[in-house]
């Protein structure tokens, strides 16, 4: 029998909103009508290689802090990065990103290293700029739900 597909989220999560988003993204990965895929969720400061070779795809949260991705999840990629290399070219993976008035450049870094890693973005970039309301909520929450239903097995 074949092992079930699994979705990594690994995230950094220091902020009210960042909770919200986190919270939103985990009930659409986790939603009923996706069956077969197991979700695991690592902060970005625990998850390791280990982790991301065992996953079949991977959900990336991150606020912008001036400017960039966090540190944490910067850190999560300085120490994964080559000892996952080559094994996980192709696999898919999305991203959601908060500030308080700009994520580009946190979406420029974290597209720099997934391009390095030849992973394949499965949608654009979910930005959240200011307040997480109910609108973002749901986009979280759709993000969540695509991501691991596009590892269900058809």
């Amino acid at each position: 029998m074949a092992a079930m597909p699994t979705l990594l989220i690994v995230h950094h999560t220091p902020s009210p909103s960042m909770q919200a988003m986190l919270e939103a993204v985990l009930a659409g990965a986790r939603d009923e009508a996706i069956e077969g895929v197991e979700v695991v969720v690592r902060p970005a400061l625990a998850a390791t290689a280990v982790d991301v070779l065992a996953a079949d795809g991977y959900l990336l949260g991150t606020p912008a802090n001036i400017g960039y991705m966090s540190g944490a999840l910067k850190h999560f990629f300085d120490c994964v990065y080559y000892p996952i290399l080559e094994a996980t070219v192709g696999r898919p993976y999305a991203l959601y990103v908060h500030g308080n008035s700009d994520t580009t450049g946190a979406i420029r870094g974290v597209d720099t290293i997934t391009t390095g890693l030849r992973w394949k973005r499965l949608r654009e970039p979910l930005s959240i700029v200011g307040e997480v309301d109910a609108r973002a909520r749901e986009a979280c929450w759709e993000l969540g739900a695509t991501a691991a239903a596009n590892l269900m097995k058809s």
